[in-house]
């Protein structure tokens, strides 16, 4: 359960402060729960996404608990039905056909038993072969947050909308906090998986001081659960680990596996850091017989480590989609305005768009993509190739709605010798877009996309590259810089970046932008590396909203090919 902006807090508190890093939102924030039940009478439009999910109003967080069963997607998330600020959490429940279009069902989840009376955190489904579905979350029993594992099924295994779902008294919770364990930060079950000797296994975040753990308990029965000796890892000043992720993935090709498979086969170990607000993940070999797992060598194990997203992106579930053979995240971006702007506009957060993950082929890190069924939402396309950049070009992208589009481009250049010398004390790619951003001119780069711009660049969010030059390497940086995207100046407005593992032998590089009104979502080189940035343009709204591309460097750029497409909107009732 991913709290908004502080590590745990009582319904019951009326105003809490918490000092935190938080990724630079309001690193002292103050909690009003008198706000959770405030709704607004009217629901701003304006900055609301037409393609992104989100419900028609009120405060989401973290994904629960994604999973396809009986030809249905099922998206569980953390909702307040009462407000736009975090409280009175519930498990909401939208089923879909396609990923993209969304009908809303009642909660599947809310407090209503001992074991959950003072709230219903965050959690994971998993199928029982010839059972059906198991929600595993985290209930609340009392006013000090205590934390404690519960499970639910469904009331009809054979209605395919799984409208109803009931918590059974016997057995829950099904895991309590053993002497040792800290029980105020013990939270967020993942996906259980079956192992050859008959056991069901299930990891549950934690953290002991300030180490951040992943607790592994076993069950022959899925109610009966052993906490094992040890954590399966866990890393020093780390801080709590929230919703963790454990799944496998194949060495070579894009399909996903299910859960359970362990057999030739990378582990990824993902955690999402509440001190940094943060998602970041490992590969690694898990020892089932020891129920060890232990990251390569290539993986940094902490805050310095691989990330699915370098921008505003948290708490992410996935889960295997049987269907396609896919494994398929879901990932929650919350805003970067304030509580009273939230409340205000009548609603708070959104979900990324769902996303394919694989192996990529060096075996160092995974690949993310839009699950093709996005590309259902393209009308009118508009196209650009071989179009040449020298520096200070600026070339509208024209013809499409660009406050509600989908971009694909490949920039090439023919040479690399003016690429700036990379310093060794660039280790934050952040700070890195920060002091080179793009208005700042370079050598190869900065070139790119300069989104949500208003006609006369006063806003603008540029997503670029830009290429400098290591000892026997090349460093690219992929930045999202939000700092130019609104004239509002009370906004959280940061230069989210992260370098791209890439060969530059082809001297290409591509770049995905997903626009939809305040989220500008980017896959560099493939899906590489991501950025999500949400801004508020005050000026670059709807049909005021222009695209361009750019060059900043001293070197030539060309756009060899661009695609761009006016995107619908879904529904999502």
């Amino acid at each position: 359960m991913a709290l908004p902006k502080c590590l745990a807090i009582s319904l019951l508190v009326f105003s809490l402060s918490v000092i935190l890093i938080n990724n630079g939102v309001e690193a002292f924030h103050k909690v009003y729960p008198h706000l959770q039940f405030l709704t607004a009478i009217s629901v701003s439009e304006q900055h609301r996404t037409g393609y992104h999910f989100q419900p028609p109003r009120n405060w989401i967080n973290d994904p629960n608990g994604p999973m396809y069963y009986n030809g249905y997607y099922h998206l569980f998330y953390q909702y307040n039905p009462n407000g736009s600020v975090w409280g009175n959490i519930v498990w909401a429940h939208s089923v879909s056909k396609d990923l993209i279009n969304w009908q809303a069902l009642e909660p599947a989840i809310y407090p209503s038993k001992s074991f959950d009376k003072f709230g219903c955190w965050s959690g994971s489904a998993t199928i029982i072969p010839g059972k059906g579905p198991v929600i595993l979350y985290t209930g609340i029993i009392d006013e000090k947050n205590t934390q404690v594992q519960c499970y639910a099924m469904p009331e009809n295994a054979s209605d395919p909308l799984l409208r109803k779902w009931v918590k059974p008294d016997q057995f829950n919770p099904i895991v309590v906090a053993e002497p040792g364990v800290n029980g105020s930060a013990f939270r967020d079950p993942t996906t259980a998986w079956w192992s050859e000797d008959g056991h069901w296994r299930m990891l549950v975040g934690s953290r002991r001081k300030h180490r951040g753990m992943s607790y592994l308990y076993r069950s022959k029965d899925f109610v009966k659960w052993i906490r094992a000796k040890h954590p399966i890892h866990s890393k020093a000043t780390t801080g709590m680990w929230e919703c963790p992720d454990f799944f496998p993935v194949a060495l070579n090709g894009e399909e996903g596996l299910d859960t359970s498979v362990g057999n030739n086969v990378k582990h990824v170990l993902k955690n999402s850091l509440d001190l940094t607000r943060y998602d970041y993940y490992t590969l690694g070999t898990y020892f089932p017989k020891k129920d060890k797992y232990i990251p390569d060598n290539t993986s940094e194990d902490g805050w310095g480590g691989l990330r699915y997203d370098y921008g505003n992106f948290y708490a992410s579930k996935s889960f295997f989609d049987p269907s396609r053979n896919r494994r398929i995240l879901w990932g929650w971006a919350n805003e970067s305005d304030a509580s009273t702007d939230d409340v205000k506009k009548g609603w708070a957060g959104i979900q990324a768009i769902p996303r394919t993950l694989w192996l990529d082929s060096n075996r160092r890190q995974l690949v993310q993509w839009p699950v093709e069924e996005l590309n259902s939402l393209r009308e009118k396309e508009v196209t650009m190739s071989n179009k040449k950049l020298e520096k200070g070009n600026y070339v509208e992208v024209e013809g499409i709605t660009a406050a509600q589009a989908d971009v694909e481009v490949t920039f090439s250049f023919s040479r690399l010798d003016k690429a700036e010398i990379f310093d060794p004390s660039w280790v934050n790619a952040q700070d890195l877009c920060a002091q080179k951003g793009s208005k700042t001119e370079g050598g190869v780069g900065p070139f790119g996309l300069l989104t949500l711009a208003s006609e006369n660049l006063e806003e603008f969010t540029p997503v670029f590259f830009r290429i400098f030059k290591a000892p026997n390497k090349h460093m690219i940086l992929l930045c999202s810089d939000a700092r130019s995207s609104s004239l509002k100046s009370e906004l959280y407005k940061p230069s989210f970046a992260g370098f791209v593992d890439v060969d530059l032998a082809t001297k290409k590089l591509s770049l995905r932008s997903l626009i939809d009104h305040s989220v500008v979502e980017s896959f560099g080189a493939g899906g590489k590396t991501n950025i999500l940035s949400r801004v508020y343009p005050e000026l670059a709204l709807t049909n005021q909203a222009h695209l361009f591309v750019f060059n900043n460097g001293t070197e030539p750029i060309t756009v060899e090919n661009l695609n761009a497409w006016s995107m619908k909107s879904v529904e999502i009732n």
